[in-house]
């Protein structure tokens, strides 16, 4: 076993992961995963620069994360950024902050890269099982956009199309300030077609239907996988690997669609920052389920930062 810390730096947040990975089992232990908002992309497109104080919040996380990875013993650390900072006039105020602190320089990488280790970091558990069939199909579904990853032992296509739940959210279910809640037909109707019209994008470059597995990452699936497994509280190892068949996506699907604010929040698997966009994060899911032909949807709790670790292994 090899203890690797990896770091991931988005426009909005820092992650750190601490894990025991020994590629010849594929086996990974974490021993410590963590984030901070910090916002280092604050002003960037308005000033072309990064803000001090957005510096200030990276370099301070940073801080945090350089005394777990010391304590945690890790043997190498590899830091991945965002295009925010390569972007920035005053990325070498970043790089030497991060180089000092953590003692390795930020990478920016590749979309290609990204999808690689999102891929990795999805699927690597999964090799070998004899009840999933290949080529897997990994969708990560943010707030502004959907990532689509098709690929056996290893990347084969990828897109990223810009549909995500907080995207949709405000697209079409914002009306002066306010969500509708819940929505109406139109406003569905609405969101589905926008869906509709990336999944078309997206099977441009990435053939869909040729997945004979659905990986599904990020919040909004690991919410409506807590839902339809009727958890009372929100339990990651519950969740990691879970499978959920169409059927059960479709009914939460319609719940959610159908419920108020208070009714969604009152869930105890709801995080509070998710109760607004959980519907459109839902309605994608689902509309790649049936655009797919997929029965089912595997869930992953590991993404980037798992590949991001086992790229130092």
């Amino acid at each position: 076993m090899k203890r690797v810390a990896a770091v991931d730096c988005g426009t909005n947040s820092i992650r750190l992961l601490v894990a025991d990975v020994d590629p010849a089992t594929g086996e990974l232990k974490q021993l410590d995963r963590r984030m901070q908002i910090v916002r280092l992309g604050q002003g960037v497109d308005r000033t072309g620069r990064l803000a001090p104080e957005a510096l200030e919040r990276t370099f301070a996380a940073c801080r945090e994360y350089a005394a777990v990875i010391k304590g945690l013993g890790a043997e190498q650390v590899r830091f991945v950024a965002t295009s925010a900072s390569r972007d920035a006039e005053n990325r070498d105020d970043f790089v030497r902050g991060v180089l000092d602190i953590l003692g390795v320089e930020p990478e920016v990488i590749t979309g290609d890269q990204e999808a690689e280790f999102s891929f990795t970091g999805a699927t690597k558990e999964l090799t070998g099982r004899t009840d999933l069939a290949q080529p897997y199909l990994v969708v990560d579904i943010g707030g502004g956009s959907t990532e689509f990853v098709l690929g056996s032992d290893s990347v084969r296509a990828a897109r990223s199309v810009d549909v995500g739940c907080v995207r949709m959210t405000e697209r079409h279910l914002l009306r002066d300030g306010e969500i509708s809640d819940p929505p109406s037909a139109e406003q569905i109707a609405a969101i589905r077609a926008d869906i509709g019209a990336a999944l078309e994008h997206a099977e441009e470059a990435v053939p869909l239907a040729e997945a004979a597995t659905l990986v599904g990452l990020a919040g909004s699936v690991t919410t409506v996988v807590a839902l339809a497994l009727s958890l009372d509280h929100y339990d990651s190892e519950a969740i990691h690997h879970a499978r959920i068949p169409l059927a059960k996506v479709q009914e939460i699907t319609a719940d959610l669609l159908a419920s108020t604010h208070a009714e969604r929040a009152a869930s105890p698997v709801m995080h509070p920052g998710r109760v607004d966009v959980i519907a459109a994060g839902a309605l994608v899911l689902l509309s790649i389920m049936e655009r797919t032909g997929a029965t089912e949807v595997v869930v992953s709790e590991h993404d980037i930062l798992d590949g991001i670790a086992w790229s130092i292994a």
